[in-house]
């Protein structure tokens, strides 16, 4: 930012943001349960900001004043979690997918794949006795 009194009030403001998202607000601290399970809370994080001012002549001295103001907002949507158990790693959504039968499938074929893994290793060992 150059050096002006609108510039540093911007400056100022997205230090403040900088200060409130970090990675942490983005990908959670992994939670350990007592079966070995590892829970990893995934959110999405959407922020605007909007900054504005100006400088003006002041009738009573021969320097400029400036006005100016801004605003910014966070918005923190949990998303899901990542569920990590035996060295398979699933996403556990919050709410359903926006797009319907095509994300659902994609979701869901990691758990599809590991459940006809197990009855291929049901069969082959069935067939081995």
């Amino acid at each position: 930012m150059e050096n002006s009194n609108i510039g540093a009030l911007m400056d100022k403001s997205m230090e403040k943001l900088k200060e409130m998202i970090n990675v942490d607000t983005v990908v959670g601290s992994p939670i350990q349960t007592p079966d070995g399970v590892t829970i990893i809370p995934v959110s999405r994080v959407s922020y605007a900001f909007a900054s504005g001012g100006s400088d003006f002549r002041m009738k009573e001295r021969s320097d400029l004043g400036f006005g100016g103001g801004n605003g910014a907002g966070i918005r923190v949507e949990p998303i899901g979690f990542l569920v990590v158990r035996e060295g398979s790693v699933r996403m556990l959504n919050v709410t359903p997918p926006a797009n319907g039968t095509v994300d659902r499938i994609i979701e869901k074929a990691p758990e599809l794949i590991d459940t006809v893994e197990e009855l291929i290793r049901k069969y082959v060992k069935k067939d081995a006795e």
